[in-house]
């Protein structure tokens, strides 16, 4: 009987191991590993030589050791990526009858409607709205950090939209969800239907978007015009209001719950950011729908392909499949991406490379949207035997809540006025801001709240307890957003992310310390290279960007001879690393320009948003500084667009993130043009060129690599140019780096 069983179950997902990709990844690992072993040989060779047999200064040769090592380290860190990449199937088409499938419900997230377009928030709306997925089971809320009415009354129309686009696209089958890319779409998509009936059906939709459009365009600029003094982003109360509350005839088609969720601020209270909207969606979604699985949407992030639901469902809904998977991550794919994407606004290596390798050790982390997640895994699992005092510390005061938390527990919104009426009045207590006072809410329960990056934090969090999350990336992407397209922006969301990041690295959190528990070392790597990647790129490479070029300079050199064997050592490591990323680069559907960007944006952060989110760690450390957090602007700007598809620098940005790059810039031009100048004038004593052939290379290979910058002081006369105070203050800053670093090194 069990054999025949057996031989029934068809799999609903398959996992494939790139083999291929395992054998040239450990192989490259093993041999520039070699290379790196002979490289500290030499360096550390340096030490034990007598000192009369040297003329280099100590400290020089020490600190390019110790960018080295530091560089190394977060080499050997990312190989856990490439130690088992894996890729997966999903067979929805195999999924029990709809009545037997799991409710969902959908978190979308926005906090300032001046940095998030209403519009595109709507589409994403609309779009969740119209997953292909039983609608009783589906419920939608919107979360407005802001407690903005403009954000309220464009749900509201949207929901009026939706009322008739969701029946459309059930009864013609569409594979577009989102209306702004189906009518804006070159391409026909009808399902089966090409006759006359679907295209008066189609023009008639098409008319009531445009008035869709214009209705949430006049709110926006009714507020604008008027704007709203006594309004307070961050000191509101709460609201929360089923949109959908009553429904009309009974023979109308079903629709998905729509809510609109504003929890409530004060400046007294710490509103922790995303991850304290994310618990109150929780708190909330559990009395109304309290479905077992959620769907998490930042709101620039439309569902591109409806079945999505279903594909996370494989995984939830096989027999076969442990109970531990605790969320199935889509990739972050963005509809505003150029073929040359100058600021890496796809996270190429994250979402192509990374997390596939992610996946095949334990799972990659949460990665702050386009996520299906099992709520369980955030709250925990509860059965009427728990004390209830106990659930009470731990959750909170209110009763109705802890009723939620037992596991026969179903509620149901009830479309009765009065009834309604009560049931959002328990659900506002538990979006008041003094709530999870002296709770567990954001230490051990929900979205936790330690760091900026609560994402990261809560997945590496739920995996050190055991449970396990894998990687989907289908062919056609089922969500798609808003990327940065200007190097203000993209600084900025780097320079954040940065600093969670470090502050998790540097703190009792460390997953070198705190993680070995129930993850794999390979897993816990991965989650170590986050971690550490801001502060280990950052000092390495503004080691790499001065230390040789001030000995070169002052005529010290820190590589050996052309002629030198060991010379060897530091060309095959070179060599090595920019083979193999440009291998995964062509093999991931990119091209060498994509290499040629993905290297430079890569300098450029080091050096400026890994280093100030490194810096923002350590004075908040010290107490000098609170952490603090900034939408990233979805406003596509025509101008800034325009410069990014033509694929030139926007230079347009805090004089904090343009003076380290073109400082650096300065002093890699002085030491290389002085060091070629005076050679030439001395035809080159003692074999000088020989001698110093490695760092004139590295200052060439820095010069040439981000030709972008010297182009912004020099050549170009536009408004996206470097400013030409800002070359004079950091022509200011590379003199006194190279006096007094000569001094102090040399």
């Amino acid at each position: 009987m069990e054999q025949s069983s057996m031989e029934k179950y068809v799999p609903l997902h398959v996992c494939h191991v790139n083999k291929t990709s395992i054998i040239i990844n450990r192989a490259h690992a093993f041999l520039h590993f070699i290379a790196i072993l002979f490289l500290i040989h030499y360096r550390l060779s340096f030490f034990f030589q007598h000192p009369k047999n040297t003329t280099i200064p100590t400290l020089p040769w020490l600190l390019i050791f110790v960018s080295e090592l530091l560089l190394s380290l977060a080499w050997l860190f990312t190989q856990s990526y490439r130690w088992r990449p894996v890729t997966r199937t999903v067979f929805p088409e195999r999924l029990p009858a709809d009545d037997k499938l799991p409710a969902i419900d959908v978190f979308i997230c926005t906090a300032d409607p001046n940095k998030e377009p209403s519009v595109e928030v709507m589409n994403t709306v609309i779009s969740a709205m119209a997953l292909a997925y039983p609608p009783e089971k589906l419920h939608v809320y919107v979360s407005d950090d802001a407690g903005s009415d403009v954000t309220l009354r464009c749900t509201k129309e949207a929901w009026n939209f939706a009322r008739y686009w969701v029946p459309f696209c059930r009864k013609y089958d569409l594979v577009t969800a989102c209306p702004d890319v189906y009518f804006s779409s070159s391409e026909v998509d009808s399902g089966d239907f090409e006759g006359s009936e679907f295209k008066a059906a189609r023009t008639k939709m098409e008319e009531k978007y445009e008035v869709l459009k214009q209705r949430i365009r006049r709110i926006v600029q009714q507020h604008s015009t008027t704007g709203d003094a006594l309004h307070n982003t961050r000191d509101h109360p709460s609201i929360i209001e089923v949109i959908n509350e009553h429904p009309k005839e009974e023979d109308e088609v079903k629709m998905p719950l729509l809510v609109y969720v504003s929890r409530e601020k004060r400046p007294s209270h710490h509103h922790n950011f995303k991850a304290g909207a994310l618990n109150v969606l929780l708190r909330v979604s559990m009395m109304i729908s309290n479905s077992p699985y959620i769907l998490m949407l930042d709101c620039d992030m439309y569902c591109n392909d409806p079945t999505s639901t279903r594909q996370a469902m494989c995984y939830y809904c096989d027999p076969q499949t442990p109970s531990s998977i605790a969320f199935v991550q889509f990739p972050q794919t963005f509809r505003n991406i150029c073929e040359d994407d100058i600021y890496d606004g796809e996270i190429r290596n994250l979402m192509k490379i990374f997390w596939h390798g992610f996946d095949g050790v334990g799972g990659p982390t949460i990665s702050g949207s386009n996520f299906y997640i099992k709520r369980e895994a955030l709250l925990g699992s509860f059965s009427k035997q728990q004390e209830l005092m106990a659930l009470k510390r731990s959750f909170g005061p209110s009763n109705d809540f802890i009723k939620t938390l037992v596991e026969d527990y179903k509620p149901g919104f009830i479309h009765d006025g009065e009834s309604s009426r009560m049931l959002l009045e328990k659900a506002n207590v538990l979006a008041s801001c003094s709530y999870e006072n002296q709770t567990s809410w954001g230490s051990k329960v929900g979205f936790l709240y330690f760091c900026v990056v609560e994402d990261y934090f809560t997945g590496f969090t739920l995996h050190r307890k055991g449970w396990k999350s894998v990687y989907l990336y289908p062919k056609k992407p089922q969500f798609l957003g808003i990327a940065t397209t200007n190097f203000n922006d993209t600084s900025i969301q780097w320079t954040r992310w940065a600093s969670g990041l470090t502050s998790v690295a540097i703190s009792k959190f460390c997953p070198l310390i705190y993680g070995p528990l129930k993850m794999s070392w390979v897993q816990l790597m991965c989650y170590s290279e986050l971690a550490f990647m801001p502060l280990l790129n950052c000092l390495s490479l503004w080691g790499f960007a001065l230390i040789p070029q001030l000995c070169l300079f002052n005529d010290i050199s820190l590589y050996p001879k052309v002629s030198d064997s060991n010379f060897n050592i530091f060309f095959i490591i070179f060599v090595s690393a920019i083979l193999k990323s440009l291998y995964e680069v062509v093999t991931t559907g990119g091209q060498v320009r994509t290499w040629r960007n993905d290297w430079r944006i890569w300098m450029m952060r080091s050096v400026t948003s890994y280093f100030y989110g490194s810096l923002d760690v350590v004075f908040n450390k010290l107490g000098m500084k609170e952490a603090s957090f900034l939408p990233t602007n979805k406003v596509i700007d025509d101008e800034h667009a325009k410069l990014y598809e033509m694929g030139i620098f926007d230079f347009r940005t805090a004089t904090t993130f343009l003076a380290p790059l073109v400082t650096v810039i300065l002093v890699n031009i002085a030491a290389f043009v002085r060091t070629l100048v005076v050679n030439v004038v001395d035809n080159d004593r003692d074999g000088f060129w020989e001698k110093m052939f490695g760092q004139m290379f590295l200052s060439f290979y820095i010069l040439v690599s981000n030709y972008t910058v010297i182009e912004g002081m020099i050549i170009r006369r536009d408004k996206a140019s470097i400013p030409l105070y800002v070359t004079l203050l950091s022509g200011v800053f590379s003199v006194f780096i190279l006096l007094i670093g000569s001094a102090i090194l040399c």
